[in-house]
């Protein structure tokens, strides 16, 4: 590698030291950082891929998990956002088993029982209860039980 690859890779291996990228958004940091040189670019990601810098599954896995417990969203939401990022279907597959399904479980719960409190007086509560948890991305087979059991005041059926 030449003066100016050998700089590019060596601060994207501090960045990805800190923090984990997915092999698209270091591309696009190497290609900003190399002035659109496609084949530069390229050896870099290639060679922060092979001394594992970046890793499409670990970024994934991390994503996934963090989006579940800290920001309440469900696999819907998670999957959709990680093919954004151009990761593969069966590498999302295997990050969202990475997710604990019984703290995913009572998250939706909470985060059912907590909107339920603020829409309950109104008319269309079940349906804005219903667009509220596919909004953060559960499916409608996990949300329709749990917005039922909120509304019948059953919290013991989530």
């Amino acid at each position: 590698m030449e003066g100016l690859e050998k700089k590019v890779l060596d601060r994207l291996q501090r960045q990805c030291s800190r923090m984990e990228y997915c092999t698209r958004d270091i591309r696009r940091k190497a290609l900003k950082a190399l002035d659109a040189d496609e084949e530069a670019a390229g050896r870099v990601v290639e060679a922060l891929i092979k001394d594992k810098f970046v890793d499409d599954l670990r970024y994934a896995s991390a994503f996934a998990r963090e989006k579940s417990s800290i920001h309440g969203w469900g696999e819907v939401k998670i999957s959709f956002m990680l093919r954004s990022k151009g990761i593969d279907r069966e590498v999302i597959a295997e990050a969202l088993k990475e997710i604990d399904q019984g703290s995913a479980d009572r998250r939706l719960g909470k985060l059912a029982a907590e909107k339920y409190r603020v829409l309950k007086d109104d008319p269309q509560c079940r349906l804005k209860l219903l667009r509220y948890l596919l909004g953060r991305g559960y499916s409608y087979d996990e949300a329709s039980p749990v917005v039922e059991a909120v509304i019948r005041g059953r919290s013991d059926d989530i």
